[in-house]
């Protein structure tokens, strides 16, 4: 028979316990909704983190909160990922491949309203990243004249968004199929 300390709930931490509750909701959501599609009920990324509905609300109160979490830390992620001297834009689209990958059911979600005030900031951030990138790329030579930021930046959601529209299985034959016609359109001329 369980103790007493085995039948309580967990102990109820208040506000400490917000950012470790945050981080269990967006990590469940990017699992939830991998498996299972933005059809998934929202209360199943609350039961996966396990946290209670209250919490999950608190946190984000619709599915777009949640998504532009998500894709707050990818765009942090590629901003560390691309700082380096040496990062290309074609580590730039294998790094958009690997999130499309597994945030494909967050995709047609944050770029229904690109212009929502919770998604326009994180466009100007990979905005400057993909300017960063071809401001390198253009001055080593490696990418044509031809090729703005804006011509890579429209590659990048072409890409994520035929990968979201994939089924799983096609998605790395398409990535790579995507990343070869990028490349030849890329080159110097």
């Amino acid at each position: 028979m369980p103790s007493k300390e085995e039948e309580s709930p967990k102990p109820n931490r208040g506000r400490a316990a917000g950012p470790s509750n945050r981080r269990a909701l967006i990590t469940a959501a990017r699992e939830v909704y991998a498996e299972e599609g933005l059809n998934a009920p929202f209360s199943a990324v609350a039961k996966r983190a396990g946290v209670g509905q209250g919490s999950l609300y608190r946190h984000f109160p619709d599915r777009t909160a949640l998504a532009v979490a998500v894709f707050e830390e990818n765009v942090a992620d590629l901003e560390d990922y691309t700082s380096p001297d040496g990062r290309t834009i074609d580590d730039l689209l294998d790094r958009v491949v690997a999130q499309a990958m597994v945030s494909t059911a967050f995709i047609d979600l944050i770029t229904a309203d690109l212009h929502d005030p919770r998604v326009l900031p994180l466009g100007q951030r990979f905005a400057a990243v993909v300017a960063r990138l071809v401001a390198r790329e253009h001055e080593a030579g490696h990418l044509g004249a031809h090729i703005d930021a804006a011509d890579v930046m429209m590659a990048t959601g072409m890409l994520a968004t035929e990968l979201a529209r994939t089924d799983a299985a096609d998605r790395p034959a398409v990535a790579r199929r995507a990343r070869a016609l990028f490349s030849a359109a890329f080159q110097p001329r």
